[in-house]
């Protein structure tokens, strides 16, 4: 038990934390883990070091995804960043999550929110769930992007994987079984394939059936992960398109499951999100990393 005059100290140092670090909130949608920052009323610059030191799992707080909440023209603003300090415009399971905590900051049940992929309606789709419609899927080549002008659906690649874009590059091999693909060393190499000038991310997908896949999942700028909301979509996407599946399917991941909806008016993802922890950001550690 700390005595009096260390219990004293311990609490300026906490209050000085707080007042010159870096608040966070830690959460995740399925293993698919983010640090995120409110900047609504305290702007703050997200370099690559900075987003690189929070992301590294010995050295800051480790996250898949760092995620940064503005003001916008909606009700909030959101940005992502890569565990490699890289930009992201799409990361649908961290959407998911910050929607969560707007709907219960706010006692709304639908939101409107924007990001460099474009406006985005997220609703409270009851039972703890939350749902996000992550846009049209982009099926173009130059979309996408590729390096050339090729058919989407079965790229020139050994497994004829097919290329979406959900704001980020996807590349989705069907394969017969997920749990013989040596992800670690295929993700990487596919990551960088010349075909795709902004990198991509990979997706290997069995069919379990008409409404049902199980997927695994190499994010770029990151590794594998447990799960990808954006790679969710672009799956169930793919599928439909080779008339695998139909236009609503169930995509098990490594870990957990998401509903995911091609409409419409966009892809619908509906799933659980887990708000961890709320910290700050030491001044010291913030120094380090100028």
């Amino acid at each position: 038990m700390l005595d009096k005059f260390t219990s004293r100290r311990y609490m300026r140092g906490m209050c000085s934390d707080f007042t010159n670090g870096l608040p966070f909130m830690k959460m995740h949608g399925l293993g698919n883990d983010f640090v995120v920052l409110d900047a609504r009323a305290r702007s703050w610059a997200v370099t690559p070091a900075l987003a690189k030191g929070i992301g590294h799992r010995q050295f800051g707080v480790g996250f898949d995804q760092l995620a940064v909440i503005s003001k916008g023209t909606g009700d909030a603003h959101l940005t992502f960043y890569n565990a490699d300090g890289s930009l992201s415009a799409a990361c649908g399971n961290a959407t998911r999550c910050i929607a969560r905590h707007l709907m219960d900051e706010s006692g709304a049940t639908r939101l409107h929110l924007t990001t460099a992929r474009g406006d985005l309606a997220a609703v409270d789709a009851g039972k703890g769930l939350t749902s996000v419609n992550m846009g049209h899927p982009q099926l173009a080549w130059d979309e996408i992007p590729l390096a050339r002008e090729m058919d989407t659906l079965a790229l020139p690649i050994d497994g004829a994987p097919t290329a979406t874009g959900m704001g980020n590059p996807h590349c989705t091999f069907f394969v017969d079984d997920v749990a013989v693909v040596a992800l670690e060393a295929f993700g990487a190499e596919m990551e960088h394939h010349p075909l795709f000038p902004e990198r991509t991310n990979v997706q290997v997908a069995q069919i379990i059936g008409p409404d049902h896949i199980r997927m695994r999942v190499w994010e770029r700028g990151v590794g594998i992960t447990l799960a990808s909301g954006s790679s969710s979509c672009a799956t169930a996407v793919a599928a439909a398109r080779r008339g695998l599946t139909g236009r609503s399917v169930c995509i098990d991941l490594d870990g957990g499951s998401l509903q995911i909806d091609w409409r419409e008016d966009g892809v619908w993802m509906t799933g659980p999100t887990m708000h961890v922890a709320s910290g700050v950001l030491t001044p010291a550690f913030l120094a380090s990393l100028t």
